[in-house]
């Protein structure tokens, strides 16, 4: 029953409220941080127990007053508020059933977005131009800071590569919805017979790794150094401050060097790698949640077609969902916001026929 299950949750909230003003525990900061957001995120659910606790009392208020007041005045206008109430109870367990759903630990994280031209050479960079401009949009319309750490610019414009960290709020949790195949369907500017042409470019949207998370040993990794470049391969400077590194166990390499400082790319290069690492046991239990969900939302498949933008009629759609939107010019505008929370939703009632919560 939720209202046990809000009971319980509600004892928990309160045990965790007295271990994070524990000396002890403020003292070890991973447990800390680790507590400190276990507690942060049942706030809502414990808002949400209160407000259902007094709807179910104040329903019990108005079957005492109808069963015992002899009164008709007042009968009736307590069955006039026991029908509005009721039809209140509804939508809020429905609400509460969401907020019970097991939360993804790495929802609240910063991510690291790469961008990658797949098939259709120039046309593909072109096109994962096309895409870096509209996520640019979105995270500015979502007031999130964003840093760039490596790209490759396209021959004929856009980018064959274009790697960015962001942070704000609940960046990972909205973002991830983006990882995977998508597929462009427009006359690629080098067409002279106005053929509608085929490209893909790939993204993945990895959930950025916390210190305390990963640890990475320094004889694992071997560093080089050298002068950063621009379009075309020519030097940007003559000092070697971009930064390759390279995970030795793993064969992973990433590569930074927007910054002049050898040291800021140093520090940028060792987080992506970080991130880099943590998921690859990440993507195992995103590929366990694959296994169960019709949609694939949110599974982080990057092989997977998962969108298309139809440029003649357009056209966007989702093929997860079977979302089509006529809105395209917009979309790319960065206005990807409906499509986000359709996902969400999607996403959101798989997970409940899972958990079949009562």
């Amino acid at each position: 029953m939720i209202l046990e299950r809000l009971k319980g949750l509600k004892i928990k909230f309160e045990e965790l409220g007295e271990q994070i003003n524990d000396p002890k525990v403020i003292g070890d900061m991973q447990k800390f941080v680790r507590l400190n957001k276990e507690y942060k995120n049942l706030e809502g659910i414990i808002d949400a127990y209160k407000k259902y606790k007094n709807l179910l009392d104040n329903i019990d208020d108005a079957k005492r007053v109808l069963n015992h007041e002899k009164d008709d005045e007042l009968r009736e206008m307590a069955k006039a508020e026991l029908d509005e109430l009721t039809q209140q109870v509804g939508p809020m367990e429905e609400e509460i059933k969401l907020l019970l759903l097991p939360k993804d630990p790495d929802d609240e994280k910063n991510a690291i977005v790469e961008i990658r031209g797949g098939t259709g050479g120039d046309e593909a960079s072109i096109f994962a131009g096309d895409l870096v401009r509209m996520y640019l949009k979105f995270c500015e319309k979502q007031n999130w800071k964003v840093e760039v750490t490596h790209y490759s610019e396209g021959t004929s414009g856009g980018y064959k590569e274009f790697v960015f960290e962001v942070r704000g709020n609940n960046v990972y949790g909205i973002m991830k919805y983006e990882s995977g195949v998508h597929r462009v369907q427009r006359v690629p500017q080098t067409e002279t017979q106005g053929r509608v042409h085929t490209s893909a470019a790939t993204v993945a949207v990895l959930p950025e790794a916390e210190d305390f998370e990963i640890d990475v040993k320094q004889e694992d990794i071997r560093k080089d150094t050298y002068c950063s470049s621009g379009p075309g391969g020519q030097s940007v400077n003559t000092t070697y401050s971009a930064i390759r590194l390279t995970h030795i166990p793993t064969g992973v390499v990433v590569t930074c060097q927007d910054q002049k400082s050898q040291i800021k790319n140093l520090d940028k290069a060792m987080k992506e790698l970080k991130t880099r690492l943590y998921n690859i046991e990440y993507q195992k239990h995103i590929d366990a949640i694959a296994s169960k969900r019709k949609t694939m939302v949110s599974t982080g498949d990057r092989s997977a077609k998962i969108r298309t933008y139809n440029y003649p009629q357009g056209r966007v759609t989702d093929h997860r969902i079977g979302l089509t939107l006529y809105n395209l010019p917009s979309i790319l505008d960065g206005n990807i916001a409906d499509i986000l929370n359709q996902l969400q939703i999607a996403e959101n009632a798989e997970r409940l026929k899972e958990n079949e919560i009562a």
